[in-house]
C-alpha cells in the first residue's frame, strides 16, 4: 500500500511538473506581444544614474559646505541602492519542480 501511494504522488508530481511550466510559458508568451517598455525606460533610468554619479564625481568638493557634502553621498548611496535593486536576478521555480525536489528529499532521507 505503501509503493501504491509514492507511485501516484510521483505520477502526480511529474504531471505538475510538466503541465506547470507549459501554462506559465503560454502566458508570458502572450504578454510578449505588448511593447516592452519596461527595460527600455530601465535602460534609459540606468544611463542617468551613471551621468549624475559622474557628474558628482567631476564635481569640486572643495568648495561645498559640510551639509551640501552630507546631502551628496546620501544621494551617491540612493543611486547605488537602486542599482543593485534592479540589478538582483532571481532563481523561480514552479510549483512542480518545488514538489519534485520534496518527494526526492524525503525519498533520500
Amino acid at each position: 500500500m505503501r509503493v501504491k501511494n509514492i507511485i501516484r504522488v510521483a505520477a502526480f508530481a511529474m504531471v505538475m511538473a510538466i503541465t506547470l511550466p507549459a501554462r506559465s510559458n503560454s502566458l508570458s508568451m502572450a504578454d510578449s506581444t505588448l511593447p516592452n517598455s519596461t527595460a527600455t525606460t530601465k535602460e534609459l533610468r540606468a544611463q542617468q544614474m551613471i551621468y549624475r554619479l559622474e557628474e558628482i564625481k567631476a564635481m569640486d568638493k572643495s568648495t561645498l559646505t559640510k551639509e551640501q557634502k552630507k546631502e551628496l553621498r546620501k544621494e551617491v548611496k540612493a543611486i547605488r541602492k537602486e542599482a543593485k535593486r534592479d540589478e538582483i536576478k532571481g532563481i523561480y521555480l514552479s510549483i512542480g519542480a518545488v514538489i519534485i525536489i520534496v518527494l526526492l528529499l524525503i525519498l533520500i532521507l
